[in-house]
């Protein structure tokens, strides 16, 4: 694949200066240059003025062939004298026509060398994958994104790299030093976020905290309430406590009759059910949770699912061709229709209560003045906290089952440290003193980040990246998957699952922002970092301290567990997670 400027990629460039072709023209003193030249000009002049010279005899034609007709008395349009003449003048229109490519192509050929000289001199030095007309590098991608885009930034040496992605220019950041770079000085440069299809629809047109734009009052106040009132109040942990209770005796159920357990589905009703709860009250949604669960998996679906309008905007059209339009707003009226039903419920729930109701809280009204507000942060709250949170414990279980010493030592730390080797529960309370199973979340977390590109941002202002200028409305993806496997941050052995390599870590609680040294940034980075990442690593601490406690792990007889992954806007495992569980005897 050829690598340098392409065409295509317009718009950033060193120092904001043009490239001027005129001047490269005139420098170019090779021998084999001088000749092509040469040679090109005098093929054109001669084109031209044959092209010139066919113009002119077919005016010549045209007059002789009336004069005769004339001189004859014959009428102008008599068939046969002028259906010569038309044919005369048809043939050198097709032979000037033809000349007239020829001048096109040899004048690209000619120019060819210059544009080539032109990148290669030029002061500009984001490197530029060559991609295709119209769709750009989108069929770079692959079947996995964040994975090729990985090996594309590696086999061209390129940390950061500048792609078109249909007709969206697009910024790849693919190691820790390149983050560092590109955000340090321009966080709130590249703070924005694309306009995308299914989130400008489903966060109710960005009436939200994750994909709004930031710095407004309402997404400062929208923040600081999720993180105090939703997803920081004190009934959290008994609502998360409750939930992991549960799953642990469907499990021992499921062990007890010998049964293999779907790790993977299990997992992902247990989030949905904290979910629901935290945000809707102990009902967790009332008697339509079960439908509200459905829609809420097409609403993710959909997140994670390719609109062309996104890319090329003028072929939105296919979006509809393809039923996608139709099954957004299908899916969106579902989802509001079940907002509705549970912002009425709680309305009614609110008189003469005397428990703690967040919604009629004065600060909480005064954050959100209208339910279409109300709404885009529930959205927020189950796209950012169901799929990420099972996803990150079904990916360390499975690196634990894969690792059987590594397990041991997991399940070693958590059994001696929970009331004194004979409780039956983990309380979060226990939690602190779980250092190695820190270690090993954040191990899993940057080998298997539940986002692999997070969410895309976008340039609201120019910038300077490397010293090169970064326009506005350029899209930013980074690669968090590629970061966590960059050996310049976590040396030679980065692909392998180690992690021992935390424990220099000097403190490793969920409040110390994991983002400071850019290598480590599952939660993203700045001021769009993720404001629940206290709420998820409790979730996550909780729920793998209480399985490694309960339990004894492995795979089936003679299966393998795989690290096959399915792709979308959150990665899960291709395969669901199935393993034997066998409850554990307390001495």
């Amino acid at each position: 694949m050829a690598m340098g400027t392409d065409p295509r990629c317009v718009g950033i460039r060193r120092g904001g200066a043009g490239v001027d072709l005129g001047d490269h023209a005139s420098r170019i003193t090779t021998a084999s240059r001088s000749c092509r030249v040469h040679f090109a000009t005098a093929v054109l002049e001669l084109l031209l003025a044959n092209l010139l010279r066919g113009a002119r005899q077919a005016r010549v034609v045209s007059n002789e062939v009336g004069a005769r007709a004339a001189a004859a008395g014959l009428a102008e349009n008599d068939s046969n004298i002028h259906g010569d003449a038309q044919d005369e003048l048809f043939a050198r229109a097709f032979l000037a026509l033809v000349a007239t490519v020829t001048v096109l192509y040899l004048t690209r050929l000619l120019l060819a060398p210059l544009k080539r000289r032109a990148a290669a001199t030029s002061p500009a030095s984001l490197p530029c994958p060559r991609g295709l007309p119209l769709i750009g590098n989108l069929h770079q991608l692959g079947a996995v994104p964040h994975d090729s885009l990985a090996a594309l930034a590696a086999r061209h040496g390129a940390p950061l790299m500048l792609l078109r992605l249909g007709s969206v220019p697009t910024l790849v950041v693919s190691t820790a030093g390149a983050l560092r770079a590109a955000f340090q000085p321009n966080d709130r440069a590249m703070s924005g976020r694309p306009a995308l299809t299914a989130a400008a629809r489903i966060a109710y047109g960005l009436q939200d905290i994750v994909f709004s734009h930031p710095g407004g009052a309402f997404w400062r106040a929208a923040r600081r309430a999720s993180l105090s009132d939703l997803l920081g109040a004190p009934r959290v942990r008994g609502v998360r406590e409750g939930e992991v209770a549960a799953l642990v005796a469907a499990i021992a159920g499921a062990s007890a009759a010998g049964s293999p357990v779907n790790l993977s589905e299990r997992l992902m009703a247990t989030s949905k059910r904290i979910l629901r709860r935290v945000a809707f009250g102990d009902g967790g949604g009332g008697e339509g949770s079960i439908e509200a669960g459905a829609v809420l998996d097409e609403m993710q679906k959909l997140l994670g699912a390719f609109f062309v309008a996104d890319y090329m905007p003028w072929l939105g059209w296919v979006d509809a061709l393809r039923g996608l339009r139709r099954r957004l707003e299908r899916n969106f009226h579902e989802l509001d229709a079940f907002y509705e039903k549970v912002i009425d419920d709680r309305l009614k729930k609110r008189a003469g209560s005397k428990g703690e109701d967040l919604h009629g809280d004065p600060a909480y009204r005064s954050t959100f003045n209208s339910r279409n507000q109300i709404k885009g942060i529930l959205t927020d709250m189950f796209i950012a906290g169901t799929d990420t949170t099972a996803a990150t414990v079904e990916w360390t279980t499975t690196e634990l089952v894969r690792h059987p010493d590594i397990l041991a030592k997991a399940q070693q730390e958590v059994r001696g440290a929970v009331a004194g080797g004979g409780g039956d529960i983990v309380l979060e309370s226990d939690l602190p003193r779980l250092t190695y199973l820190k270690q090993v979340i954040r191990e899993s977390m940057r080998v298997h980040p539940p986002v692999p590109l997070l969410v895309p941002r976008e340039t609201i202002e120019p910038c300077a990246v490397y010293g090169c200028e970064v326009p506005a409305g350029t899209r930013v993806l980074v690669n968090a998957r590629a970061i966590g496997q960059d050996p310049f941050a976590w040396g030679p052995d980065a692909a392998r699952f180690v992690p021992e390599r935390h424990a220099e870590v000097a403190d490793l609680s969920d409040h110390k922002p994991w983002h400071d040294s850019f290598s480590l940034v599952p939660f993203g980075v700045g001021r769009r970092s993720c404001p629940g990442m206290h709420f998820a690593n409790s979730a996550v601490e909780l729920l793998l301290a209480n399985l490694l406690l309960c339990f004894d792990w492995r795979a089936p007889r003679g299966e393998v567990v795989d690290l096959e992954q399915e792709t979308g806007l959150t990665v899960h495992r291709k395969n669901p997670l199935v393993l034997v569980a066998e409850r554990r005897r307390v001495q």
